[in-house]
């Protein structure tokens, strides 16, 4: 129990530390989930450079709004969603708001082999990071993060059809470009 006791209230003077704008406690929390952060962000992004923008761009709102973390709770799951939240407002900075109806999707099932499994983690991150900013936020918010079709249709403020079109869309774009891998690989 004292353990408990101990790890909170240096949690609490980490944070208030971070509140009080200490540059040790800012540069900790930035290297400490830094490297876990930028994948969040990679997975959202189109490139390298886009995704230290929005990491960036998260931890100044991590900074900035550490006055509302509640000591006890995940800081990792703050963190994250911040960030995951930073995501999306980037998606729908650039995004023009192309809404395309379900019934212009078409689902292809493929028989071919599933290439994902011989992929190299690079080269599964390049998939998504080459979907358009609509096709990658779905994906993303749908398989990664785990929302369902409704959640990400007012979190993007698109249909919950227009959200099932982009993840079929995306999956088969992803398709698409890892195959060619499986393909090398079979050869």
């Amino acid at each position: 129990m004292e353990l408990t006791i101990d790890l909170r209230h240096k949690e609490e003077h980490f944070i208030d530390a971070c509140i009080r704008k200490e540059k040790w406690a800012q540069k900790q929390l930035y290297e400490m989930y830094y490297s876990k952060m930028l994948s969040v962000c990679q997975r959202y992004s189109k490139d390298a450079d886009e995704a230290k923008d929005i990491l960036h761009e998260g931890f100044i709102k991590i900074f900035k709004h550490i006055g509302k973390y509640q000591a006890g709770t995940s800081l990792n799951a703050w963190v994250k969603r911040i960030m995951v939240n930073t995501c999306i407002d980037y998606y729908r900075k650039i995004s023009r708001r192309r809404t395309e109806s379900m019934d212009t999707a078409t689902h292809k099932i493929s028989s071919a082999p599933d290439a994902v499994s011989i992929c190299s983690e690079q080269d599964i991150m390049k998939a998504v990071q080459s979907l358009s900013p609509a096709y990658r936020a779905v994906f993303n918010l749908y398989v990664i993060e785990g929302f369902s079709h409704k959640e990400i249709g007012k979190k993007l403020g698109i249909t919950e059809s227009t959200s099932r079109s982009n993840l079929v869309k995306a999956r088969s774009k992803l398709r698409a470009v890892l195959a060619p891998k499986y393909a090398e690989y079979g050869k």
